[in-house]
């Protein structure tokens, strides 16, 4: 997804669903976090990185998909698995230690999703009132 930046096409072509399409794409990297590793720290960072790409990618305008080329949330989630599948002590250790901080930024980042959400309603909403009087 990365590599070839499909992230943002997919988010740029499918506005307002592509974003949640490619999360999908998360759920092997959550699936061996949780059932293969089995380290909720793990898998806290990867739902993180994935709320943070989540929410960049859903910016009004296609400016967020834009920026999305350069948050590389599942090259990311690849290097942490790999860290841990390969013992190494650093990637385990910095995962670890950020454990408790990286719950609340996944509450932050749900409110900030919340709110790109209400915006962009409110903003296709404005759109969609303007092509109206326009017509």
């Amino acid at each position: 997804m990365d590599r070839y930046y499909l992230d943002a096409v997919i988010g740029l072509l499918l506005e307002g669903v592509g974003d949640f399409i490619t999360q999908l794409l998360t759920l092997p990297y959550l699936y061996i976090s949780i059932f293969k590793i089995k380290s909720l720290p793990l898998t806290l960072a990867i739902i993180y990185n994935s709320l943070c790409d989540l929410a960049i990618g859903m910016i009004p305008l296609g400016i967020g998909d834009m920026m999305d080329i350069f948050k590389r949330s599942y090259m990311q989630n690849f290097k942490l698995i790999d860290g841990f599948i390969h013992g190494d002590r650093a990637t385990i250790s910095a995962v670890n230690k950020k454990a408790a901080i990286t719950v609340v930024l996944i509450v932050l980042m749900v409110v900030v999703i919340y709110i790109l959400v209400k915006l962009t309603i409110v903003l296709m909403r404005y759109v969609l009132s303007m092509l109206v009087w326009l017509l």
